[in-house]
């Protein structure tokens, strides 16, 4: 995870270097070798995804590409946040890893789980879950691709339902119900972190998927600290940008999820990744760079 990037590039080395002295543990190491369940647990996945999306974005910063509107899905939000200038990447970091121990504490405390719906329309989902009761939609991610998040109980309660109607239905790989209201007192925790945090003057406009809206300013306090128990908007969000003239989105971080989430969206916009050295030619073609 970010390995090529940051052996290819010193910006990206620096990144993970900068990331192990205000963590105070080699994260550069979890990320590049493991173990992977190590690597995995939420404690650890989120600096370790915000790391590999800065060091990305930055390869591509440096490399002359700029963008329109920065926008991100749940955690993914933070690093948007840092590309358009709104949050330095330390107080990012310090945040997602306070974001990672609250969560974490909310899921040992009340376990719960998530669970993909396929093939359903919102209303739908939303309908289900008011039925099954203690679980609630989490991630709108595009046309026939719902999570759902809840307690343990309510989540089983909906899969039935989903198989009784003949709908597919697909466990998440995740230890808690997030984006839920299971995660109010990981939210509240959250806020405390952020009371002391300093808002950037933004650079380029940000897009949350948490209020599906422009944001900036002290908006932002209030919003990512309300994201832990709100769904994620990502379809909404991304049907506002292309209503905004996007034509093109660009992913950074380890691995092509967003990219096929925007296909399924807009089949024929542009939808690029960069998590790699290979990934680099095509973003620069597009961006009008040279390589």
């Amino acid at each position: 995870m970010g390995q090529a990037l940051s052996a290819a590039f010193p910006t990206a080395r620096r990144t993970f270097e900068e990331a192990n002295d205000l963590l105070g543990y080699d994260l550069a190491r979890l990320c590049f070798e493991g173990p992977a369940a190590d690597l995995t647990s939420t404690r650890n996945c989120q600096p370790a995804i915000l790391t590999t999306s800065v060091a990305a974005w930055r390869v591509a910063h440096e490399q002359g590409v700029t963008g329109d509107i920065a926008m991100g899905h749940s955690l993914g939000e933070y690093s948007a946040l840092v590309a358009c200038g709104s949050l330095s990447f330390d107080q990012a970091l310090h945040l997602v890893q306070a974001r990672g121990d609250a969560t974490t504490d909310v899921s040992a405390a009340t376990p719960g789980q998530m669970v993909a719906l396929l093939g359903v329309s919102d209303e739908d989902v939303e309908a289900l879950c008011l039925e099954a009761g203690e679980v609630w939609p989490a991630n709108y991610n595009g046309p026939g691709q719902i999570v759902a998040s809840g307690l343990h109980r309510g989540v089983d309660r909906l899969r039935d339902l989903a198989h009784a109607r003949g709908i597919k239905a697909r466990l998440l790989d995740v230890d808690g119900a997030f984006h839920s209201s299971v995660m109010a007192p990981a939210a509240e925790k959250l806020r405390e972190a952020l009371s002391s945090v300093k808002i950037g003057t933004p650079s380029l406009p940000f897009l949350s998927a948490t209020s599906g809206r422009f944001e900036r300013g002290e908006r932002l306090r209030a919003l990512l600290a309300q994201q832990l128990t709100a769904p994620v908007r990502f379809t909404q969000t991304v049907r506002l940008a292309l209503d905004h003239g996007v034509d093109t989105f660009v992913e950074f971080g380890h691995r092509r999820v967003l990219v096929g989430l925007v296909r399924r969206i807009r089949p024929d916009v542009q939808a690029i990744h960069l998590g790699d050295p290979s990934d680099l030619p095509a973003l620069l073609a597009v961006a009008g760079r040279p390589d």
